[in-house]
C-alpha cells in the first residue's frame, strides 16, 4: 500500500485538479494508496478574507487548469462566486470527524465539489452539514462536533504542523512515501509519469500561496 500526504486546502483549484488526476492515475495504473488529506488554511482566522472573485492575476493563473479538469470531468468554476473566499477551519474540523466514521474521504471530495462545482459557502456551518449528510455522515452529531469544537485543537495542530514542520508555502504539496512531488501540468498523464518514475518530477507549476499563486 502507497502512502501519499496530500497537504491542501478545499478553496485551492489547483488541489481538485491535483486530487482527481492523482486518483486516475492510481486506477489506471493499479497501485493500491492510502491518500492522507493533511490540512492547510491558506487564510487562518482572523487574517481579512481574500476576494479572489476581482483578483485578475489569480483568474490568468487558473487558466492552465482549464483543459486538465475538463479532461479529469471536472465541472469547476475558478473563481466560484463566493466571495470573499471562505475561511475553511470548519470545514477541516468536520474531516476529523468524517475520518472517525470511515468517511473522510468522500466527505473530502464533495466539500471540494460543493465550492467549486455549486460555488457554495463552505466556510457556513449550515452548508457543511448538508455536505455531512450527502456524505452518510449523522449531521446532528456534526454539528454538534462543530459547534462544540470537539476537534478544534486537532486541526489547529495539524495546520500547524503543515506551516511549522513541513513548512508548506503553497497547495498542494504532495508526499509520495515521504518524497515531495513538484507538479507542472495537472495532469492524469503527468501524475501516472510521476508515480511510474518513482522521482521528483523536475519542474513545479502553479499553486496556491498565502499571497496568491506562486
Amino acid at each position: 500500500m502507497m502512502n501519499i500526504l496530500f497537504v491542501t486546502d478545499y478553496v485551492c483549484p489547483y488541489c481538485l485538479v491535483a486530487k482527481r488526476a492523482l486518483e486516475e492515475a492510481l486506477k489506471e495504473t493499479g497501485i493500491q494508496a492510502s491518500i492522507q488529506i493533511q490540512p492547510f488554511e491558506l487564510t487562518r482566522e482572523p487574517r481579512e478574507r481574500v476576494d479572489v472573485c476581482h483578483d485578475e492575476e489569480r483568474k490568468k493563473h487558473y487558466q492552465i487548469l482549464v483543459e486538465p479538469a475538463k479532461s479529469l470531468g471536472l465541472s469547476m468554476k475558478m473563481p466560484p462566486a463566493v466571495c470573499p473566499r471562505p475561511y475553511t477551519r470548519l470545514a477541516f474540523e468536520g474531516l476529523f470527524f468524517a475520518k472517525k466514521m470511515g468517511l473522510g474521504e468522500k466527505y473530502s471530495d464533495l466539500v471540494y465539489r460543493a465550492y467549486f462545482e455549486k460555488e457554495q459557502d463552505i466556510g457556513d456551518l449550515d452548508v457543511l452539514c448538508a455536505i455531512a449528510e450527502e456524505a452518510g455522515l449523522d449531521k446532528w452529531a456534526y454539528r454538534q462536533a462543530l459547534e462544540e469544537g470537539t476537534y478544534r485543537q486537532q486541526e489547529k495542530e495539524a495546520a500547524d504542523y503543515s506551516g511549522e514542520v513541513l513548512k508548506v508555502t503553497g497547495v498542494p504539496t504532495i508526499y509520495i512515501e515521504g518524497r515531495q512531488i513538484s507538479i507542472e501540468h495537472y495532469t492524469k498523464e503527468e501524475m501516472v509519469q510521476i508515480l511510474g518514475e518513482g522521482q521528483e518530477a523536475s519542474v513545479k507549476g502553479m499553486c496556491c500561496g498565502i499571497d496568491g499563486c506562486n
